[in-house]
């Protein structure tokens, strides 16, 4: 997988955000779709309603919130595939709309991604590398 970042809705248009992706649930709160300049918009993949609400940008439940949402975008492959694809080709950029730079479903969404990738490239390496054999000797104490 290529180049994902993150990056707030509000933030100025640049040619290195490459493919911009909306994925929080709702519309951003004074933003025309013109001014957005998405690419695509994924609402389905943003946390669902009653997480969202949950969490509620507590910092404090972020650890929770990330072990949670993980567990919601396991189901969503078909979006997250798309995404992969995406990044294959050029920079991906996440946005969102929240205040929080560091606690929000775009940074939950980026690590999700980038678990992933070290998860399969590790299983691609064990299974090229073949399995692993060899016996145990007992040592002699001298």
């Amino acid at each position: 997988m290529g180049k994902v970042l993150v990056k707030r809705v509000y933030e100025p248009v640049t040619k290195s955000d490459g493919f911009r992706v909306l994925v929080d649930r709702l519309w951003p709160r004074g933003l025309s779709k013109s001014e957005a300049k998405l690419d695509l918009w994924l609402p389905d993949l943003g946390p669902s309603t009653v997480l969202r609400q949950w969490f509620n940008h507590d910092p404090t439940r972020w650890v929770e919130f990330l072990h949670r949402y993980h567990a919601e975008l396991k189901e969503k492959t078909a979006f997250l595939t798309a995404i992969k694809e995406q990044a294959k080709t050029s920079p991906v950029t996440l946005l969102y709309s929240a205040k929080d730079e560091h606690h929000n479903q775009a940074v939950a969404l980026q690590s999700f991604l980038i678990q992933q990738t070290a998860t399969r490239k590790l299983i691609t390496q064990t299974k090229k590398a073949g399995p692993v054999v060899g016996a145990r000797r007992k040592m002699k104490a001298k």
